[in-house]
């Protein structure tokens, strides 16, 4: 279990991640579930094909969608509380996007062919 370093000063901060960073986060991770656990856990690439801390934290850093479901997944591995700003959907979810826009299409169809 990781845990904030014990050299740092508590000064009453309410984030459950203050402290620990990405890499001991993404150790106890791959740690408690392995590669293959994380990867049924949250479908990302860089835990699905040729696995490694270092390329996962790479595209983590790159990625804040991603980083946000790592970070749920840590906090509820560990039991502890889920801020509200990992909780809402990431507003650059690809799936979303093309949801919205087939419907806008599908709108604009009916508009011009009255179906």
């Amino acid at each position: 279990m990781v845990t904030p370093a014990d050299d740092t000063p508590q000064t009453g901060n309410k984030d459950p991640l203050h402290g620990i960073t990405l890499e001991n986060l993404l150790k106890a991770l791959v740690a408690h579930y392995g590669f293959d656990g994380l990867a049924q856990q949250i479908n990302i690439r860089c835990f699905n094909f040729e696995p490694s801390i270092k390329s996962s934290l790479k595209f983590l850093r790159k990625t804040p969608w991603a980083r946000a479901k790592v970070e749920r997944l840590y906090l509820t591995m560990q039991g502890l509380p889920v801020p509200d700003y990992l909780r809402q959907a990431p507003a650059s979810d690809v799936k979303t996007t093309k949801i919205k826009a087939t419907e806008t299409t599908t709108q604009l169809n009916a508009d011009i062919w009255g179906k």
